[in-house]
């Protein structure tokens, strides 16, 4: 049940019509659209790209299952059915769907911890997510703001050490300084995964900002 529970919320690519990527969603909602024809799954192969409608990617995913043949069930997370086993696609395309939402990424805790990878920009020592708080680079005191490029993510002793003053105050320099990231940082963390790897090629290159959703 937990397997099950953990593959309907795994993530999806979405595309517009035009093939750019425009938004993350889960599998519960992927199957939605393909169910209602409103979408496609694409399957990447060595850098070609094949399109399936929900009959047909259900017939892959049945032969694929049940031969353990080219779609690898540890490549795939896998949805059951009271019938049938299918499998969760990585990307799909909107048949009717043809903008390009204009998105920021947002500046928030989660967003920030996920840019540097909960790795505290003084000491560079890795913590969970509880273990963080975030720090001014140049303090509120001093006339600091809250943007991108004045927080990072900073362990619970060197925010105390560091205290109100800047960097060089203090003489703790920054692992590497902070910027405002081109696409949410989540995303980049997911493509270090093989799991995801079949997103590299609508992502690596991408000009746009895509957002969880």
């Amino acid at each position: 049940m937990q397997a099950q529970a953990t593959a309907i919320n795994s993530h999806v690519l979405v595309l517009n019509k035009m093939w750019m990527a425009i938004r993350v969603i889960d599998a519960k909602r992927a199957f939605s659209l393909l169910a209602r024809d409103l979408a496609e799954v694409i399957r990447v192969d060595d850098g070609s790209y094949s399109g399936h409608d929900f009959d047909s990617w259900t017939d892959i995913s049945q032969l694929s299952h049940r031969f353990s043949s080219e779609m690898d069930r540890e490549h795939y997370e896998w949805v059951r059915t009271v019938r049938l086993h299918i499998a969760v696609p990585k990307v799909i395309r909107l048949l009717g769907y043809d903008r390009l939402p204009q998105q920021e990424v947002k500046l928030n805790r989660r967003n920030i911890f996920a840019r540097d990878r909960n790795q505290c920009q003084y000491c560079g020592r890795h913590y969970p997510s509880s273990e963080l708080s975030l720090d001014h680079v140049t303090p509120r005191s001093q006339g600091g703001d809250s943007s991108w490029s004045n927080l990072v993510c900073c362990c619970v002793g060197c925010n105390s050490k560091k205290g109100g003053r800047t960097p060089e105050q203090a003489r703790m320099p920054l692992v590497r300084p902070p910027h405002k990231p081109r696409r949410n940082p989540v995303l980049n963390i997911r493509l270090g995964s093989d799991k995801y790897a079949s997103w590299k090629a609508f992502l690596d290159n991408a000009y746009w900002s895509v957002e969880l959703k």
